[in-house]
């Protein structure tokens, strides 16, 4: 599992709130005894401090990573999107929140309105989903870039 956090106020937050953060980030589904040892907090102060991050927006969620071949989406590629016009973001977001091979979305800097992670079945069913975002009213043309092997995967802070 993964754990998305954020610092609001960086001030606020104190080495107790590190250490939790970072055993949840190591395992979100550590127990409140283990995020207590980390911390050094007993697991009923661990519990009260983790919801406290929870509930300031500090920890925003937790998620749990799934391997791609476990679903048996095999394909993976990394999408540049260069729309037609000047879309916001939120416009795009629309166009492309329909396409479940669109596991990722953002705007970037460059020549390209947007970067996609998209993931798969196989080039077929990549080049389908890719034809889908295409189609979209606001999006021109793509580029693909295909991956072929993983280098390196990191939990996100």
């Amino acid at each position: 599992m993964a754990v998305i956090c954020t610092r609001p106020d960086p001030l606020g937050m104190d080495d107790i709130d590190e250490a939790i953060i970072r055993c949840v980030l190591r395992n979100a589904r550590a127990t409140y005894a283990q995020i207590g040892k980390a911390a050094g907090l007993s697991p009923s102060a661990a519990k009260r401090r983790l919801d406290r991050l929870v509930a300031t927006g500090a920890i925003r969620g937790f998620s749990a990573l799934v391997d791609p071949q476990a679903m048996a989406w095999h394909t993976e590629a990394f999408v540049e999107v260069y729309c037609t016009g000047n879309p916001t973001p939120a416009e795009l977001t629309k166009a492309l929140h329909d396409i479940p091979e669109v596991i990722e979305a953002c705007t970037v800097s460059g020549a390209a309105d947007a970067m996609l992670y998209m993931l798969a079945r196989d080039i077929p069913h990549l080049e389908q989903a890719i034809q889908r975002v295409r189609s979209t009213a606001l999006v021109d043309r793509t580029e693909s870039a295909i991956v072929l092997s993983r280098l390196l995967t990191r939990p996100r802070l």
